[in-house]
């Protein structure tokens, strides 16, 4: 009986909540520079730390938050720690994320330029003349 108590306690969370709760999460610039290393391959904490460019004990509390949240996982190798992205879709994200990003700057973002047929837009001034 209270088994069925507590699973009648529980209230669904909105999936519009939990996205926000992922957004929220990603909100940390040093949480995307390790998502960004993460999306690339696994990595030992040791490697992450002159990459992300924070104090030993900032990165740990940043890959909590992470670890909390359910993007990125761990194995142990003796006394080294690796983290992993969970999913492709978590590394699909952070890419997208940069891409994104790379559409701000002027002229044909990185990742289009292997693409011959992509061409640098008019930015806002330029296209105005």
């Amino acid at each position: 009986m209270p088994e069925r108590q507590a699973r009648d306690a529980v209230v669904a969370v909105p999936l519009y909540k939990l996205k926000a709760e992922f957004f929220k999460t990603l909100g940390h610039p040093a949480r995307i520079r390790v998502l960004e290393l993460l999306s690339e391959r696994e990595h030992a904490v040791a490697e992450m730390l002159p990459e992300v460019g924070i104090e030993p004990a900032h990165l740990s509390q940043q890959l909590a938050v992470l670890r909390h949240a359910g993007l990125v996982t761990t194995r142990r190798e003796g006394t080294t720690v690796f983290y992993s992205c969970v999913s492709e879709h978590v590394a699909r994200l952070v890419t997208d994320a940069v891409h994104n990003a790379e559409h701000r700057e002027p002229g044909v973002p990185a990742h289009h330029r292997t693409d011959p047929g992509v061409v640098a837009l008019p930015t806002a001034a330029e296209g105005s003349r």
